[in-house]
């Protein structure tokens, strides 16, 4: 029988696998954009690259918060002070590091 140790742990897995997908997912658009304007639009580079790297961002951005989501779930079944001190740890530079790359999106667009 499945626990529910077991249910949030998978829960927990599959939005670490959904986070590091939309990553891996925006790097390889943000790359194939990024190639295809200095192949054909050299022109335009320092204008087209904002909008690539605004782009990427935006992965990044949604990437971690799936990560965030993934390391609150499983503090829900290992509640010790350690893994507490740990999430806060992870969840503050997570936040911080998606506030920065929010605001720089912003910034951009």
């Amino acid at each position: 029988m499945v626990t529910f140790h077991d249910v949030i742990n998978v829960v927990s897995f599959v939005l670490n696998v959904i986070g590091s997908m939309i990553i891996v997912f925006g790097v390889v658009i943000s790359l194939f954009e990024f190639l295809r304007k200095e192949i054909y639009e050299r022109e335009e580079a320092v204008k087209l690259n904002e909008k690539v790297r605004g782009k990427l961002g935006s992965y990044l951005v949604l990437g971690l918060e799936f990560f965030i989501a993934g390391d609150v779930i499983k503090t829900i079944i290992t509640p010790t002070w350690q893994s507490l001190g740990m999430l806060g740890a992870i969840v503050v530079i997570r936040t911080i590091l998606s506030y920065f790359l929010t605001k720089d999106l912003k910034k951009a667009g």
